[in-house]
């Protein structure tokens, strides 16, 4: 799986607008407390709140927040919203791409793969992130990546 940089951006945003206190945060705060370049960064906070993820206000008071709960915000949401959907193939869903002869299965990796992706990217919230309270498999995973691996291969 590859992440765009935009993707890394947007969800280091997201956390950081997760732990932010009551009240807007302005791009320039967000970009300094992630490091992320201020230009860059005013397009992806459009996209998300396009996608109904952040609120804005303009003015001397004005910023970004959160538009739901952090708890209700998933990994997925974010990605989707700057990137569009998790997997696709040659732009195509898994399930409306087809192959023939050796090659029929590939349609059944990339939509198990997709799964896969789904099931981690839709079960941690940003009050996962913030809170270092990552769900317990995915803590798991990360701790002993070949151990999943492994198990599969039996």
């Amino acid at each position: 799986m590859r992440l765009s940089a935009r993707v890394d951006y947007a969800l280091r945003a997201a956390a950081e607008l997760s732990v932010s206190p009551d009240g807007p945060v302005t791009a320039e705060q967000l970009a300094r407390a992630q490091d992320i370049p201020g230009k860059f960064l005013e397009n992806i906070l459009t996209q998300l709140r396009r996608a109904g993820l952040v609120r804005s206000q303009r003015g001397p008071v004005g910023g970004y927040w959160l538009a739901r709960d952090p708890a209700e915000i998933s990994l997925a949401d974010i990605i989707r919203a700057v990137d569009g959907p998790l997997a696709n193939v040659r732009g195509e869903r898994p399930e409306e791409v087809d192959y023939d002869g050796a090659a029929r299965s590939l349609q059944q990796v990339w939509i198990a793969l997709r799964a896969s992706e789904r099931s981690i990217l839709e079960g941690v919230t940003l009050h996962h992130l913030a809170s270092n309270e990552l769900p317990p498999r995915v803590r798991s995973l990360a701790e002993d990546p070949e151990a999943w691996v492994n198990h599969t291969h039996r």
